[in-house]
């Protein structure tokens, strides 16, 4: 999947190289990026500790909330697959302590279903 996939709002696997070399300054020196997916210019990432939820901000991007959640922090999750009329698909995520979910709305899109496997993956591990 490419630009085209990007600016519909479908999730495109992301190279996890490039991906490491962005978190650089945030992953620890044992930590490693496991799985990674983009979103526009949004990213969920996997790695062997935790999930991290990227959201640039603004025109430029260049503002970045950079959301970390431990694995054991997900208390369930839940994802809505898009319908004939209603083409959005939805990831939720609970965290303990939160009784309002994480949300990332994505565009009829199949790799919905890999972001559910690989959470389900790290999760319930």
């Amino acid at each position: 999947m490419g630009l085209l996939d990007g600016i519909m709002g479908n999730a495109s696997e992301a190279d996890i190289q490039s991906t490491e070399r962005e978190l650089k300054t945030i992953i620890t020196t044992d930590e490693k990026v496991e799985k990674a997916f983009k979103l526009i210019r949004d990213s969920i990432v996997f790695t062997n500790q935790r999930l991290i939820l990227i959201d640039k901000q603004g025109v430029t991007g260049k503002k970045t909330e950079f959301h970390s959640i431990p694995y054991k922090s997900v208390t369930h999750f839940s994802v809505e697959t898009a319908g004939t009329f209603d083409i959005d698909s939805e990831l939720k995520i609970w965290i303990s302590g939160s009784s309002q979910p994480i949300s990332k709305q994505f565009k009829k899109d199949k790799n919905i279903y890999d972001i559910q496997k690989a959470l389900a993956t790290y999760v319930m591990k």
